[in-house]
């Protein structure tokens, strides 16, 4: 889906449904490190590596729980 945000009303409209979409599908829209591993583009101590330095917020939590549970790999 395309997003305008070229006004600050489109941007908070982009900002609110990226946020209800991840969720809602327990997903995260375009993290790179995600598609980078699930195209075997990075080995798991690689998004490890990726994830520790961001494992105290929810985005690096959720790489964590990719290596833990294999979402679909």
């Amino acid at each position: 889906a395309w997003l305008d945000t070229g006004t600050h009303g489109s941007l908070l409209d982009a900002a609110t449904y990226v946020r209800i979409t991840e969720e809602r599908q327990g997903l995260k829209i375009c993290c790179p490190e995600e598609i980078a591993w699930r195209n075997r583009w990075i080995s798991n101590d690689d998004l490890q590596a990726l994830a520790e330095p961001l494992g105290k917020n929810g985005y690096g939590r959720y790489l964590f729980e990719l290596l833990e549970h294999g979402i679909d790999r």
